[in-house]
C-alpha cells in the first residue's frame, strides 16, 4: 500500500533549486524549537534559585537570562516564518508556471473531455493547498515534532516516574492518527474534485451569460449551482467532522495523561521527594508535549488534505499529450512553399470513435493555389484544418507540408507555417495591438499598421485610445465583424506561407466583407490558401472548389463548372444565389 504523503514528492524537485534557503529555515527553526524547551529549564531556575531561595539577585540573573531566551525566540522564529514564507510563495510559482506549460502543450484531444473549470481549480485552489504546505504546514509539522521529542526527553530527565505516565498514552495517540489520517486524505481529494465540479460549472455557465439571460435560464442556473455548491460543503464537512474527532482523541489522551502525572507529581512535591521548580518545569513540558501532540493531529489532516490536492496535480502532470515532437524531428524545407497534400486520411474523433470525420480523403493542393471547402454541417471540412494544424493525428493515411509528413516534424514547426481565422476568433483581454501582435510579437509598427489596413480594420484607429485601448474579455467591447477584421489582421501580420480561412467575414457587413475580400485576395497571391465557407459568394473566385459530403470529397472545380454540373454543389448555389437575387 502507497504510504499516504507518497504524492508530496511531487514537490522534491521544486524544493532543490532553493537548498539554502530551506537550510537557513530548518536552521532557524531548530533554534526555535531548542529555545522553547530551555524556557522550562528557565522556569525551574527561576522558581527554585529565586523564588525558593528568596535571591533577588539570583532572581534577577535568571530573569535576564529569560528575557535573553524570550528575545532569541522572537528572532529565530521570525526568521522561520519569513523564509517558509519564501519557500511557498516561490515553489507555488514555479509549480503553477510548470503545470500551466504543460496544460497549454496539451492536444485539443485532451479537453474534449476534460473540464477546463476542474483544470483552473488544479492550477489554482490545489496548488493554493500545497503552497500553504510548504510555507506553514512543513515547518510547523518538523518544529512540533522537535519540540514533542524535546519535551518527552525532559519529562524523563525531571521525572522519569511521571514520564512514564505519560509515555504510556502515545500508543493510543497514534492509533487514532494513522486511522483518521487516510478517511482525511480521502475525503480531502473528495472536496477538492466537488471545489473543481464548482469552479467549471461557474465557469461555463458566465462563459455563456448572454445565453443564459436570452433564455431566462438564471433561476435554473442558480439553483443548480446552489446544489453543487451543497455538495460541496457536505463533502468539506464530512472531512471536518473527521478532523474533529482525530482532535478530540488526541487532547482527551493527551490532557488526561497529563492530568494524571500532575496530580501524583502535586502529591511527590507535598512529601518533599520533588521541588516546585522541578514540578513547573515538568508542568512545562508535559503541556508542551500535549500541546505539540494536538498540533501535530491538526497538522496531520492539513498534510493529508495537500497529499489529495498532489494527487490531483500529480493526475494532470501525468497527463501525456497525444501530439509531441518526435526525438528528432524533421526539418521543413526552406524556404518554404506551401505545397498540402493529404493522402488517403481516415479520421475519428477520440470522442467519437464511432463516427469518420474524414473517410479515405485524398487532397493536394499546390503551392499560391486557393482552394475552397464547401458542404454541409459535419461533412470534415474544419476538421481538414484540425488535421492540418496537428491538432490530431489520422487514423490512417499522411498528411504532408512540401513534402514532410507532419508526424515526423515538431508541431511548433508546421504551425509556424499556418495563419489561422477563424469562424469565431479568439480576442484576449489585451489592447488591439496586442491582439494583433499575437500573430508576430515581433512586429514593427509599419508592419503593424500595414496588417490593420489590409484587413480593413482602421476602426481601431477610432477606439478611445487607439491601438492601446483593452478590447475586453474576449472582445466584449467590439462587435462580431470588428473582432473577426481583428483576427484577419493577426493572420496577415503572421506573414505565413500558407493561410486557413474558416468562415473569415461571416460576420462582416456587404461593405467591410468587400474591402476584407480585396485584402484577403491580394495576401493570397503568394500564399497557399485554404477556405471554408457557407456563403458561395465569398469563394466564386478561388482557383478550385472542393465539395465535401460525409468527411469525403464528391466533386471539385472551378465554380463554373461546379454549377453546370448537377450535384451537390449546384444545389447550394441554386439556393443561395436565385434566392438572393429573388430578394433583390
Amino acid at each position: 500500500m502507497p504510504r499516504p504523503t507518497a504524492p508530496l514528492r511531487l514537490l522534491l524537485p521544486y524544493l532543490r533549486p532553493y537548498t539554502a534557503r530551506a537550510a537557513g529555515a530548518a536552521t532557524a527553526l531548530l533554534a526555535a524549537a531548542a529555545l522553547v524547551l530551555g524556557i522550562g529549564q528557565g522556569l525551574k531556575h527561576l522558581i527554585d534559585t529565586g523564588f525558593a531561595g528568596h535571591d533577588p539577585a539570583a532572581l534577577n540573573r535568571t530573569a535576564i537570562a529569560m528575557f535573553a531566551i524570550v528575545a532569541s525566540l522572537g528572532c529565530a522564529t521570525a526568521a522561520r516564518f519569513y523564509l517558509v514564507s519564501w519557500l511557498g510563495e516561490r515553489i507555488g510559482a514555479d509549480l503553477r508556471r510548470d503545470l500551466f506549460g504543460h496544460v497549454i502543450g496539451l492536444a485539443p484531444a485532451y479537453f474534449e473531455t476534460a473540464r477546463s473549470g476542474d483544470v483552473l481549480s488544479r492550477l489554482t485552489a490545489d496548488v493554493s493547498v500545497l503552497q500553504a504546505l510548504v510555507g506553514s504546514a512543513i515547518s510547523m509539522w518538523v518544529r512540533n515534532i522537535i519540540m514533542l521529542i524535546g519535551a518527552l526527553a525532559l519529562l524523563i530527565a525531571t521525572s522519569p516516574k511521571l514520564a512514564g505516565i505519560v509515555v504510556l498514552v502515545v500508543p493510543a495517540v497514534l492509533v487514532p492518527l494513522l486511522i483518521f489520517g487516510r478517511r482525511e486524505r480521502r475525503l480531502s481529494r473528495a472536496a477538492q474534485d466537488r471545489v473543481g465540479d464548482l469552479g467549471a460549472y461557474a465557469e461555463e455557465t458566465i462563459g455563456a451569460l448572454a445565453t443564459v439571460q436570452a433564455f431566462t435560464h438564471e433561476p435554473i442556473d442558480r439553483d443548480r449551482f446552489a446544489a453543487r455548491s451543497e455538495q460541496s460543503v457536505q463533502t468539506a464537512l464530512r472531512r471536518a467532522r473527521t478532523r474533529a474527532a482525530l482532535i478530540l482523541c488526541v487532547i482527551l489522551l493527551g490532557f488526561g495523561a497529563i492530568t494524571f502525572s500532575l496530580w501524583v507529581g502535586g502529591r511527590d512535591v507535598i512529601a518533599g521527594r520533588m521541588t516546585g521548580g522541578q514540578l513547573s518545569s515538568f508542568v512545562f513540558y508535559a503541556i508542551l508535549l500535549a500541546t505539540s501532540g494536538a498540533t501535530l493531529s491538526e497538522l496531520w489532516g492539513e498534510v493529508q488534505r495537500a497529499a489529495g490536492a498532489a494527487d490531483r496535480l500529480l493526475e494532470l502532470k501525468h497527463e501525456i499529450p497525444a501530439i509531441a515532437a518526435p526525438p528528432n524531428p524533421a526539418p521543413l524545407p526552406t524556404p518554404p512553399q506551401g505545397a498540402i497534400e493529404f493522402d488517403r486520411v481516415t479520421f475519428r474523433y477520440p470522442s467519437r470513435p464511432d463516427t469518420k470525420a474524414l473517410n479515405d480523403f485524398s487532397l493536394r493542393i499546390e503551392p499560391g493555389e486557393t482552394v475552397a471547402l464547401v458542404g454541409p454541417s459535419g461533412a470534415g471540412k474544419t476538421t481538414v484544418f484540425q488535421l492540418l494544424l496537428r491538432f490530431f493525428d489520422p487514423q490512417s493515411g499522411t498528411i504532408r507540408i512540401d513534402g514532410t509528413d507532419l508526424r515526423d516534424a515538431d508541431p511548433a514547426d508546421i504551425r509556424r507555417r499556418i495563419a489561422v481565422v477563424a469562424q469565431d476568433p479568439f480576442i484576449f483581454g489585451a489592447t488591439a495591438a496586442d491582439n494583433i501582435r499575437y500573430g508576430r510579437p515581433d512586429a514593427t509598427d509599419a508592419d503593424l499598421h500595414h496588417a490593420i489596413d489590409a484587413a480593413a480594420a482602421n476602426f481601431l484607429y477610432d477606439l478611445p485610445e487607439g491601438l492601446d485601448t483593452f478590447l475586453g474579455e474576449k472582445g466584449v467591447r467590439l462587435s462580431g465583424g470588428q473582432r473577426q477584421r481583428v483576427a484577419i489582421a493577426r493572420a496577415i501580420l503572421r506573414r505565413a506561407p500558407i493561410l486557413l480561412l474558416d468562415e473569415a467575414t461571416s460576420a462582416l457587413d456587404a461593405e467591410s466583407e468587400q474591402a476584407v475580400q480585396h485584402a484577403l485576395t491580394v495576401l493570397a497571391h503568394d500564399r497557399t490558401t485554404l477556405v471554408v465557407a457557407h456563403r458561395l459568394a465569398t469563394i466564386r473566385r478561388a482557383d478550385r472548389i472542393v465539395v465535401m459530403e460525409n468527411g469525403s470529397i464528391t466533386a471539385e472545380g472551378t465554380h463554373d463548372r461546379l454549377r453546370r454540373e448537377a450535384g451537390l454543389y449546384a444545389r447550394l448555389a441554386a439556393l443561395q444565389f436565385d434566392l438572393g437575387e429573388a430578394a433583390d
